[in-house]
């Protein structure tokens, strides 16, 4: 075979290997050890010194081979080289046959862009001493036209842009699972995505991507295959990973709460009033929830009712009235009910005396005939009810041993202020915190009020200009300026927070919280709560806020003892409200005191305790949750998401005679005033 043949079989196959092909690739070689590789290939005694170089040693063919000697073209998942050649001569034949070996060995490290119609030169002249021309034959390539590069840029931004593109796609197959595309488009169909839509069909090809890619070996295989394909990707899904949905994706994959995840993806690309139309869940977390549920037996406590007096027993009674105690399991015997039906001659009492919850549950409840609370305004957030399972006999899902729950009003099982800060973004787990909330009325105290925080000695004063301590870490994290414009998803509830991480990093001494009115816009007051080691301290400020109003004190003493000083008196308004069928700002009939169903049956240490005061005609007019995640036992968590949407779903079912009034939490810092009669009337106020 003559070179000039050898020559036209690559062209032939060239043209081949490239009819289908959108662009050329090119394998990582160095140009001069593949040169000499070509040279080093031929039989022995066939490219011997020709004057002062080898036969097939010239200037032309370096360049050519240089130039597109490394050149392949990909096709599922197999590479194809120039030198692939159907021929069988004994010297070319071997040539071509070592060189497309090597190539294949190698690795692709990017797209061949050119703008050269024709590479290498076909024939050269060379004139000799005696006047003759000698002709020589070399390689050339004749490259289609669709692989000619004609645009602005230059050819090395071209090359950038599509290894850019390939290096993104594959780290994205690497870093994304399908479960977490499975989830998001889920999450699309059912319309739990802000924008998700335009999203879907992106999604869709990435996923079919990434199951062919999830059966490939690592190493080469995988790494062919994202070239091949981010070319037929595109932009778009080539770099998905990069773009807001690729956050989505990569939080989901790395294990974050899908809630979290959501909510990081929100604030990429909604705007600050959105609101998420469903809570997040997906069909395949539905079904191994469910799935779950079964297999533990919990189906049958998903329904919940409201609680009745006849759902209670003795045992976990702190107080009971006369006509309520009828009622109650083994608690009255005929002589009990006789001994309370005898007339009571109460000597009244004028003074009110101040008394701890643990003085009056032990001292006071165990005598008291009767008993009635004296309802504030301040107490509004406090209306809580029993909630019970519809059947009596279903398993219990909490962490207690007893199939009871609680809820307050407003479906929060701790402050709403607290809740409120968690919606926001906030920070609630911090050794201190300082949180302020206004606009919860009537929605039109548009003020821009701030929280500010003054540290001991020389220390930093923390507020809207200067949001982090650089000593005590302490953290401004949420800051409103305009509530109605801003905080529409809470319907122009505003708050703002601050935490103090730890107590290592905080100085001894006093630390000034305050809220200032930086911009007077109909202001109508504001509440606050101070929460040092978990216990809170609550405030009400109930008038217009024109400048700093002094809320408390924290002070931290060298042995790394906390202690809170008010600076801030509960300052409620004087109206009295209608709330739950009950009028505050008068005295309300108790009849059950309780702790919350996770202290009941001497439980210890299994959540917060509560304190219940039932009160007499109370109802419900809300529609509560039946449960909330941070009552479920551990092996329903990983299904958390799932179960906060059951418990909003599944809503507690209305009773003739429910078990309603006010319930406080024995690390809040609250008060309540109560009338007891036995053979006394006393009036008391309870410290929480």
């Amino acid at each position: 075979m003559k070179f000039t043949e050898f020559v036209k079989e690559m062209q032939k196959h060239f043209t081949e290997m490239t009819k289908d092909a959108k662009v050329l690739f090119t394998v990582n070689v160095d140009p001069e050890m593949f040169y000499n590789l070509y040279l080093d290939s031929f039989p022995d005694g066939t490219n011997e010194i020709y004057r002062k170089r080898r036969k097939y040693d010239c200037s032309c063919c370096r360049h050519f081979i240089r130039d597109l000697g490394n050149v392949v073209t990909i096709k599922d998942g197999k590479v194809d080289t120039i030198w692939n050649l159907n021929i069988n001569d004994g010297i070319y034949s071997v040539v071509a046959k070592v060189m497309d070996l090597y190539i294949k060995k190698c690795y692709v490290n990017g797209v061949y862009v050119r703008d050269e119609a024709v590479i290498g030169t076909k024939k050269s002249r060379e004139m000799l001493p005696t006047g003759e021309v000698n002709t020589y034959d070399h390689f050339f390539m004749n490259i289609p036209k669709k692989f000619i590069y004609t645009g602005y840029e230059t050819k090395d931004t071209v090359k950038g842009n599509y290894n850019a593109i390939k290096h993104v796609f594959k780290r994205s197959l690497d870093e994304i699972s399908i479960e977490a595309t499975e989830t998001v488009l889920e999450l699309i169909a059912q319309n739990s995505l802000y924008k998700g839509a335009e999203w879907k069909k992106p999604l869709t090809e990435f996923k079919r991507y990434q199951k062919e890619y999830s059966k490939m070996y690592e190493g080469k295989e995988k790494d062919l295959y994202a070239w091949e394909k981010s070319i037929e990707a595109g932009a778009v899904i080539g770099k998905i990973r990069n773009h807001s949905i690729g956050t989505l994706l990569v939080n989901i994959s790395e294990g974050m709460e899908l809630d979290t995840a959501v909510k990081k993806y929100e604030q990429i690309v909604a705007p600050a009033n959105y609101k998420r139309p469903k809570a997040i869940f997906t069909k395949k977390m539905l079904e191994d929830a469910k799935k779950t549920i079964t297999e533990l037996g919990y189906m049958d406590a998903l329904q919940r009712r409201f609680a009745t007096l006849d759902d209670i027993t003795v045992n976990n009674i702190l107080f009971s009235n006369k006509d309520s105690a009828k009622r109650i399991s083994g608690a009255m015997d005929l002589f009990d009910e006789m001994e309370s039906e005898v007339a009571i001659d109460p000597k009244k009492f004028t003074r009110v005396e101040e008394i701890s919850v643990e003085d009056f549950i032990k001292n006071v409840l165990p005598i008291a005939k009767e008993l009635e609370v004296y309802l504030e305004n301040k107490h509004v957030q406090n209306m809580v009810s029993l909630i019970a399972p519809e059947n009596k006999e279903a398993k219990t899902m909490f962490k207690w041993n007893n199939g009871f729950s609680w809820a307050y009003t407003g479906n929060i099982t701790d402050s709403d202020i607290k809740e409120n800060v968690k919606a926001a973004g906030g920070s609630v787990t911090g050794i201190v915190r300082f949180s302020i909330q206004w606009n919860d009325g009537d929605g039109k105290d548009n003020s821009d009020l701030d929280a500010h925080c003054v540290e001991p000695g020389d220390g930093d004063h923390i507020y809207f200009g200067h949001k982090v301590s650089r000593r005590t870490n302490g953290n401004l994290d949420i800051d409103i300026t305009h509530p109605i414009e801003q905080c529409k998803a809470s319907k122009g509830v505003a708050v703002e927070n601050i935490t103090f991480p730890s107590k290592a990093n905080m100085i001894p001494g006093t630390y000034r919280f305050y809220v200032n009115q930086y911009s007077y816009r109909n202001s109508q007051g504001f509440k606050a709560e101070i929460e040092v080691n978990g216990e809170i301290h609550s405030y009400e400020y109930n008038h217009p806020v024109r400048r700093d109003v002094d809320v408390a004190e924290v002070i931290l003493d060298n042995d790394g003892n906390f202690k809170v000083v008010d600076k801030l008196n509960g300052n409620c308004a004087t109206v009295s409200k209608d709330v739950w069928g009950i009028k505050t700002l008068q005295f309300v009939p108790v009849s059950v005191v309780c702790y919350s169903p996770n202290y009941w049956d001497e439980q210890k240490g299994i959540g917060h305790q509560h304190l219940f005061f039932m009160l007499k005609d109370c109802i419900n007019p809300e529609e509560p949750n039946g449960f909330y995640n941070e009552f479920l036992k551990s092996d329903l968590e990983k299904h958390k998401r799932v179960f906060e949407a059951l418990g909003a779903k599944a809503h507690v079912k209305d009773v003739d005679d429910q078990l309603s009034g006010v319930g406080f939490s024995f690390t809040k810092r609250n008060d309540l005033i109560v009338k007891v009669k036995g053979n006394t009337e006393r009036v008391l106020k309870i410290k929480f």
